[in-house]
């Protein structure tokens, strides 16, 4: 990808990479943006890792709008370029809650506001649960706090997938739960107050309740054998 020099309309500034792509700060149309690439696989034939890159670029793409059309705050997608495999979206100005949860107690960061933030997160990953989405990377580094407003936006939605399973809504929950677990042992009790948001916000708590149970007693027994 033309990388140009920084402070030119659609200059690049890498903010990260990972595995499957890389996340650019940039400018579109005079607006603040991010840039994500998904780059190619030199392991996989040409041809078929052409296909599957832009298959899951499309996939990802409307995924993030279905979940905006859900009622969830995701960033403003602004274009999707199919031949340099990369999606345009709204910079999102705040915090991850990955490190307002690594500051709880510290800065200003109390029971009052992690509570509200729980409340929040409960209530988003019911609405695109009911609406048959499931994010698949629902890690705190995955949502951001707006700065303006407190409100949570969901972000990465490049493992996000269609499905309206009990057993896909189950292992998205379990995915933050161990991610909470790992990193954010000092918050308490935040895992039971998100799950008290999805469950007065969600239609289908029951049936995704037990599967829930089920997808931790797996885990459970996965650490115990190794």
């Amino acid at each position: 990808m033309n990388i140009k020099q920084d402070g030119e309309e659609g200059s690049l500034v890498l903010l990260k990479q990972g595995a499957e792509a890389r996340v650019f700060e940039s400018t579109f149309m005079g607006r603040k943006s991010v840039v994500k690439e998904r780059f190619s696989k030199k392991y996989r034939h040409p041809s078929l890792d052409a296909k599957l890159t832009l298959k899951r670029l499309n996939a990802e793409a409307r995924c993030m709008t279905k979940a905006r059309g859900l009622g969830v705050h995701t960033p403003v997608l602004y274009a999707v370029d199919t031949v340099l495999h990369t999606l345009t979206f709204e910079y999102v100005e705040g915090q991850m809650v990955k490190e307002v949860l690594l500051h709880f107690g510290l800065h200003g960061i109390v029971e009052e506001k992690m509570t509200n933030f729980a409340k929040q997160i409960g209530v988003a990953i019911a609405k695109i649960h009911d609406g048959g989405l499931i994010h698949g990377d629902l890690t705190t580094s995955n949502m951001i706090i707006r700065k303006d407003t407190n409100q949570l936006v969901l972000i990465d939605f490049g493992l996000s997938f269609t499905s309206t399973l009990p057993e896909d809504k189950a292992v998205d929950l379990y995915v933050l739960e161990r991610a909470l677990i790992s990193m954010h042992s000092s918050c308490g009790n935040v895992m039971d107050q998100i799950l008290t948001s999805y469950r007065r916000s969600t239609k289908q708590w029951s049936s995704t309740f037990n599967k829930l149970a089920q997808v931790r007693l797996r885990g459970r027994k996965r650490v115990m054998i190794g």
